[in-house]
């Protein structure tokens, strides 16, 4: 049995869509990015520090991940407050940056890591947009203070990578890596 070792909604929603089979066991870690830590490596750490962190027997395949956007050397996470996620849309305002989203996939004493990074351009947006989306509640559990996939889709001029791993989960990878075990 695949248990996805997340609370997310999307991340469940996604596996469905594709047509994976499996059953949800949220998890819950501290994440917190340690110093010298790249983007990258600390979506691999957390993603990780979730799948062992689900009660699983030794026949079983747990999967988890961790989506983080980084702007520069800065990483957004989930915004804190309204006023945290107004502050990471107004960075994120007219600049291209990165969404990394670590996977880790455990089946017995098999361990695979790895990430997805997806560049995103978004517009230029107005105090009027950012407070507008911020007051409708949907950056609040996004890492980045945005869901491409619901309202803030307005604002993306493009994308080089994989949408889904915008949306949270790199699905194709994680196919191709649960194909392989």
């Amino acid at each position: 049995m695949l248990i996805l070792a997340s609370a997310s909604p999307r991340r469940h929603e996604l596996l469905l869509a594709a047509g994976i089979a499996h059953i949800v066991r949220p998890s819950s870690v501290r994440e917190h990015r340690q110093r010298g830590e790249s983007a990258t490596e600390f979506v691999r750490r957390i993603a990780e520090d979730k799948a062992r962190a689900v009660i699983a027997s030794p026949r079983d395949v747990v999967l988890a991940a961790d989506t983080v956007v980084c702007l520069d050397e800065e990483v957004f996470g989930k915004p804190s407050s309204d006023e945290d996620a107004a502050r990471m849309l107004r960075r994120l305002s007219g600049r291209d940056h990165w969404v990394h989203t670590g996977i880790c996939i455990l089946s017995g004493p098999r361990r695979i890591l790895d990430v997805s990074s997806t560049k995103v351009s978004f517009v230029e947006l107005t105090e009027d947009d950012i407070q507008g989306y911020t007051r409708s509640g949907e950056p609040r559990d996004k890492a980045g203070a945005y869901a491409i996939q619901g309202l803030a889709s307005k604002f993306i001029r493009s994308i080089e990578g994989c949408y889904h791993n915008v949306v949270g989960l790199p699905v194709s990878l994680v196919y191709r890596h649960l194909k392989a075990l």
